[in-house]
């Protein structure tokens, strides 16, 4: 299975806070995705510069994406950066990873992600897309599709519906399958009306965890499952400490998550079950074995700060998939 990701090209600046005080003083929503100007995002990182800091390659599908070229299938990913050393950073890391890029250069800066840690490990977001938000269906070659088996896109694109449903078409046309994940509780509920549709239409696989999902769904999460499920083949619904719900053929599974495990940084865990659980696509298991093999992808990412695992962890996952 050939895997096409569909995101913003972001370099992620990872900081470990004190206390949730700095939030608050920044008047940034607990566990939230804000879309911020440069002048906000500089105002952040300037809050932030004394304290402890960590700068990885991000974004979700690039997550997703760089993950699953990890776990040894093959993977492309389609972005936008600027003509900074920034952009080549994440050009350069992808790469690394194995991942076929398919980037498209912008005169804005390459886009940043500020990840704010609390000490309960959960994550906020403050965004600043930069060159990222300038990428256009117009951007999009069609032979980037040829030969895909999957189409994996973030929700984080839905400030342009028109892009992501082109993409979704492309990749329909080329005879793929797409999954979407639907990136955080408030993208969905401002977006609400084309999501539904989105998925409706063109979705095969959805991930969302429980927030997403009630947003999504108006509904609790095994409710939610079931409503999500009626739109199309998979239904992925994520519940933290709690596992997983995963429905397909009208039959549930429910999967734990990874024992023994204390959590540090939970940036990127979502992404990173993605990551697994398609890998178990790619090898053909049931939906079972797919959610285990999410589970201990992202039960290792949350024990480290950031999205990303060193060659060795990976080699591990890898014999354990």
């Amino acid at each position: 299975m050939v895997t096409i990701g569909l995101g913003n090209a972001l370099v992620d600046v990872l900081s470990v806070l004190k206390s949730d005080d700095t939030l608050k003083k920044l008047s940034l929503p607990k566990g939230s995705m804000q879309l911020i100007d440069k002048d906000l995002s500089a105002k952040i990182q300037d809050e932030i510069k004394d304290g402890d800091r960590h700068f990885v390659t991000g974004g979700s599908a690039s997550n997703t994406i760089s993950g699953l070229a990890a776990l040894g299938a093959p993977c492309h990913f389609i972005g936008k950066t600027g003509e900074d050393e920034a952009g080549e950073f994440f050009k350069s890391d992808m790469e690394k990873h194995g991942v076929t890029t398919h980037i498209v250069k912008s005169d804005l800066p390459t886009g940043v992600c500020v990840s704010l840690i609390s000490p309960d490990s959960e994550r906020t977001m403050a965004t600043c897309l930069g060159a990222a938000s300038t990428l256009t269906e117009n951007d999009f070659d069609p032979n980037w599709f040829k030969g895909v088996d999957l189409c994996h896109i973030e929700g984080y694109l839905v400030q342009n519906t028109t892009m992501i449903e082109a993409a979704m078409k492309m990749a329909k046309a080329a005879g793929a399958k797409v999954s979407l994940d639907l990136a955080s509780y408030n993208v969905v509920e401002e977006n609400l009306e084309f999501l539904q549709r989105a998925v409706k239409e063109y979705v095969d696989i959805v991930f969302a965890n429980e927030e997403e999902a009630k947003a999504f769904a108006q509904r609790e999460p095994e409710e939610a499952l079931d409503y999500i499920a009626e739109m199309c083949e998979i239904a992925v619904v994520k519940l933290g400490k709690k596992g997983s719900l995963i429905k397909k053929d009208g039959k549930t599974v429910r999967v734990d998550c990874l024992p023994g495990v204390t959590a540090i940084d939970t940036t990127g865990a979502g992404d990173l079950f993605a990551s697994g659980f398609l890998y178990g696509l790619h090898k053909g298991y049931d939906m079972k074995r797919c959610g285990e093999i999410g589970s201990l992808v992202s039960g290792n990412i949350v024990q480290v700060v950031g999205s990303k695992l060193d060659e060795c962890k990976w080699e591990e996952l890898r014999r354990k998939s």
